[in-house]
């Protein structure tokens, strides 16, 4: 059987957790064979890893304005797009016109104009483009929708669900390119892509309408300064104020932070360990939607980034009952430990109350690894044949799409006050 070949855009923290998978356990139908970035230090570092983290050996590194280049040489079966949001559309529709299919890490894109143009280049190209939706896979999120499936409480009406981000993981938003909107869409594009894809995945239904509220209430300067902090600072490294800030990234002690940022920085300007009290920074971090979906259930959400845990809160009421879930992720940093430890669950809990009847706890199975369990359920179904799934778990572009439109949505809401129908931003 040939390998599939894979290439990869964007060498930051999240490329490794693909090419990293792909060496340890998919050596068999896979193989790597390039690296695209911007960083030409960054791609070294990557193929250092290959070569002494992984036992794999260095690829072709190509930088950004060479990718067509990759793609004539390399001849990849599949570009993996890794680099930030903002860029993703443009590698994304390359990838296909230059005949290779796409794996898209979330949010797919930022807004509904590169959105569009995605669409059409699949419709154009006739490749498949999938995104990486993760937590779709976590025994936890797989057994909610099992349960709503068979009707565990009947049809559901309206939903609570709130998400929260801590001061390490939440915070950590605030340090990084993400920071500016323009990179990232917000966190209402770039983390909650996830849980609007959950709840999507979850109700099997779309979203209709969108109205929503959000503003930069904790971190940013501006903030600080109202609760009488006195002393500030642009970035951490070499940065006295920083010693004792809570929320100060220190790269210098880390190492694969400081391979991967602090030593490549000279190249491309990028600064990983801005203060999150500093200036510059456009996105929100508290944000609350109410979304219409469009078989009439409602949902009311919210996301705050500086809380004291990490997880989630979510509530189905139904026509025959309710189901109250909380889930507790461990804290971490991105792209700063084992990859296993993103998103991993420290606690999880599914009640459901039927109307005439005890309520019962519902047993979960444990799942090991990242995303609570669904990263490597992922990543199997990506890298080897994929078997069949009941719950249909792949997500496909239109997937990706209907993700970020209640996000993108939710965006437009907050600049214009006035609630938002999705299908008068793009048709799907």
């Amino acid at each position: 059987m040939s390998k599939r070949k894979y290439a990869f855009v964007g060498t930051g923290g999240r490329a490794e957790f693909f090419y990293g998978e792909i060496t340890r356990h998919y050596l068999e139908t896979s193989e790597i064979v390039g690296f695209c970035d911007v960083n030409g230090a960054r791609m070294a570092y990557a193929n250092t890893l290959l070569e002494e983290k992984y036992g794999y050996h260095a690829v072709p590194v190509y930088k950004a304005h060479e990718f067509d280049t990759m793609i004539a040489e390399t001849q990849p079966d599949t570009v993996i797009v890794t680099s930030i949001d903002r860029t993703h559309h443009r590698y994304i529709i390359r990838a296909m016109e230059l005949g290779c299919d796409v794996i898209s890490e979330k949010p797919m894109t930022t807004d509904e104009e590169k959105c569009k143009e995605i669409l059409d280049a699949v419709e154009r190209t006739g490749k498949k483009l999938r995104v990486t939706f993760n937590y779709r896979y976590a025994p936890h999120n797989t057994k909610i929708r099992e349960l709503l499936m068979e009707g565990a409480i009947g049809e559901v009406l309206s939903v609570n669900f709130e998400w929260l981000l801590n001061t390490q993981h939440g915070a950590d938003y605030f340090r990084r390119w993400h920071r500016d909107k323009r990179n990232s869409g917000g966190l209402l594009v770039h983390k909650s892509t996830h849980h609007f894809d959950l709840m999507n995945f979850w109700l099997g239904s779309q979203p209709d309408t969108v109205f929503a509220m959000g503003d930069l209430r904790f971190y940013g300067r501006e903030n600080a300064e109202m609760r009488g902090v006195t002393e500030f600072y642009q970035r951490v490294h070499g940065s006295a104020a920083a010693e004792n800030d809570p929320f100060a990234l220190h790269l210098k002690d880390n190492e694969q932070l400081k391979r991967m940022y602090l030593d490549t920085e000279h190249e491309d300007g990028y600064l990983r360990d801005q203060s999150v009290f500093g200036d510059n920074i456009s996105i929100e971090d508290t944000m609350g939607v109410m979304v219409k979906y469009k078989n009439k259930a409602i949902m009311n959400y919210s996301l705050n980034a500086y809380l004291p845990w990490e997880g989630f809160n979510v509530v189905f009421n139904g026509t025959k009952g309710r189901m109250e879930v909380k889930v507790i992720e461990q804290s971490y940093v991105n792209a700063g430990g084992g990859k296993e430890q993103e998103g991993a669950v420290k606690d999880k809990q599914i009640t459901v109350y039927p109307q005439f009847a005890a309520p019962y706890e519902v047993e979960i199975e444990e799942g090991a690894g990242g995303h609570g369990g669904g990263d490597p359920v992922m990543l199997r179904d990506i890298f080897e044949r994929p078997a069949d799934d009941r719950f249909h778990r792949a997500a496909s572009h239109i997937d990706g799409a209907w993700s970020i439109m209640t996000g993108i949505a939710a965006n437009r809401s907050i600049a214009t006050g006035l609630p938002v129908k999705v299908d008068q931003l793009i048709k799907l």
